[in-house]
């Protein structure tokens, strides 16, 4: 059996034939006869065909032929990029992206974020150490000019993207629930266009900020992400929520669950206009007006539910948490413990030092709890030399009668949801929370931003959104393992492929077998890995002069 290659020529034009035959004799002649047509196959699976069939008396010869005929070497990581690949389409995200170059540019930026956290130019490099373009079929090869590019495609393409995704995730049903809350994340620079100056979540004095707006289903899997200017206030972003779910997303009577201080008396007009209805709380200044009014008491507080109705039309549930009770009393003793250990020193050096004044040091204790915030209940007196701080019993008990209470309200029907179901879709803010947590600075980092105009910000942060969709995705399978995220990236990004080359050019990548661990994490994701990948083409290349470049985006 053998390869018969024929050449023919048509102008200028070289045509090539490959058949598989064999000879056979009969009648004392020899004779030919095809087996099969191999015209239509790659070079490299030609040219494996061929290296077995010289070698079909013993295969073992395989790897000395190797060291003349085939060259083994290690290619680029492939089991972590397949993995994400894999869980890409599984989700919806690949699909939403589309199947275009910018689509694909797009679901790198994604599986890149996943991977590793960094600027455009990290993920040109991280492509060339992973099987990016195999895995994701990019034909072509690209440089961070085209990332950036890519950047302000998705944000001008996010409310098609995020809606396609929505249509793909509730298959079952549309949601009737929405989680809402919003985040504020630093700038290094102040070159951004969307940032300025605002309430700063992340206690970073001197720095301007953006402020982001994540719009989640029941479950906690996100929906949509915006992004503000940093001195937007959190009620001035609840409404084109409210626009994007009756709008653009077609959803009705849904219910919007917002941290207290979201929701108030115009955003509640607004979800009235719309037939939609709230899960909020109350703030401590609205609580106190209603023990003062009497439509509340202390003794509703309790660790199971309460319900009053207050208003037409309007619910509240009471709870009080013991466990946040006892954190808020230790979290009060600790301050006033800071404050003593300060006036202890301040008393050992007024004794020792004779002509330091008593009045500075009792200014200095005075700051501190000022700026403690527990002046309400605790002050600083000098008799003679020596400073003692005063308790007042009756307004540390006043201020810490409402120590894990909160109100929850609603104005939801009673058929419609039960005190405790009310009260368990407020707790499902957590999910946003955590959601914000990864996003910002567990696992995804959004920042630092490394981009400057709004479309680019934009769609960092919607890349960052959708990595998080994927990192949910690995954290929920990968839940009985004892792993973290993390660390099963890491373990899969060690699964090399093993390049093989041919004497006559032909390549291709071979997967070996995963070692344990890697196969465990593969069958827990239900991802099935290849047994080759073909040799991309494309060329994956920073370009230089990036500073000048990156001015630009």
């Amino acid at each position: 059996m053998y390869v018969d290659i024929c050449k023919t020529r048509q102008g200028k034009k070289v045509y090539r034939r490959y058949l598989l035959r064999e000879s056979y004799r009969e009648g004392g002649k020899v004779n030919h006869r095809t087996i099969a047509n191999l015209s239509r196959c790659k070079p490299e699976e030609i040219e494996a065909i061929r290296l077995a069939l010289r070698h079909k008396g013993d295969l073992s010869a395989l790897g000395a032929a190797g060291e003349h005929s085939v060259r083994l070497s290690q290619g680029r990581s492939v089991g972590a990029v397949w993995t994400l690949g894999v869980l890409a389409e599984r989700t919806g995200v690949a699909r939403a992206l589309g199947r275009g170059r910018q689509g694909r540019l797009a679901l790198w930026q994604v599986v890149a974020r996943t991977l590793d956290q960094g600027s455009r130019l990290s993920a040109v490099r991280l492509a060339q150490r992973h099987a990016a373009c195999e895995v994701l079929q990019l034909d072509e090869g690209f440089c961070e000019d085209n990332l950036y590019g890519n950047l302000a495609w998705l944000a001008e393409q996010q409310s098609v993207i995020e809606e396609r995704l929505f249509r793909a995730r509730c298959w079952g049903g549309e949601p009737r629930l929405f989680l809402y809350d919003v985040t504020s994340s630093y700038l290094e620079g102040d070159q951004n266009e969307l940032g300025d100056w605002g309430y700063d979540r992340d206690k970073k004095r001197g720095k301007k900020q953006i402020v982001i707006g994540l719009l989640c289903d029941g479950e906690g899997a996100p929906v949509s992400v915006e992004v503000f200017r940093g001195n937007t206030q959190d009620l001035s972003t609840f409404a084109s929520q409210v626009k994007k779910v009756a709008g653009r997303l077609g959803c009705k009577g849904v219910t919007f669950v917002g941290d207290r201080g979201m929701i108030k008396s115009a955003q509640i007009e607004q979800l009235r206009d719309s037939s939609f209805h709230f899960i909020s709380a109350l703030t401590k200044p609205q609580v106190e007006t209603l023990l003062a009014r009497g439509l509340l008491q202390m003794d509703m507080f309790d660790e199971t539910v309460c319900e009053v109705q207050v208003a037409e039309g309007l619910r509240c549930i009471l709870r009080r948490n013991p466990v946040r009770a006892e954190e808020i009393a230790a979290t009060r003793r600790d301050k006033q413990s800071s404050v003593q250990r300060l006036l202890r020193k301040k008393n050992q050096y007024l004794q020792e030092h004779p002509r330091a004044r008593v009045e500075v040091a009792r200014r200095d204790v005075a700051e501190k709890i000022a700026r403690l915030r527990i002046g309400a209940w605790l002050g600083v007196q000098a008799r003679g030399r020596l400073l003692h701080l005063v308790a007042d019993e009756v307004a540390l008990a006043e201020a810490s009668r409402l120590d894990g209470c909160y109100v929850i309200k609603t104005d939801l029907a009673p058929s419609a949801a039960d005190a405790q179901t009310v009260h368990d879709r407020y707790k499902d803010l957590a999910e946003v929370e955590q959601a914000f947590r990864t996003m910002k600075t567990a696992h995804l980092e959004v920042r630092p931003v490394y981009v400057r105009r709004e479309p680019s910000t934009r769609g960092h942060v919607f890349v960052t959104m959708l990595a998080y969709l994927l990192r949910r995705e690995l954290a929920r399978l990968w839940a009985a393992l004892d792993i973290t995220v993390e660390e099963g990236l890491e373990e899969l990004a060690a699964l090399c492929a093993t390049e093989m080359k041919t004497s006559n050019g032909a390549a291709c990548q071979l997967i070996p077998m995963p070692r344990p661990l890697s196969r465990q994490l593969l069958r827990a994701a239900r991802v099935t890995l290849p047994k080759v990948l073909p040799k991309s083409k494309a060329v994956v290349a920073t370009r230089r002069k990036l500073p000048i470049r990156r001015t630009k985006h």
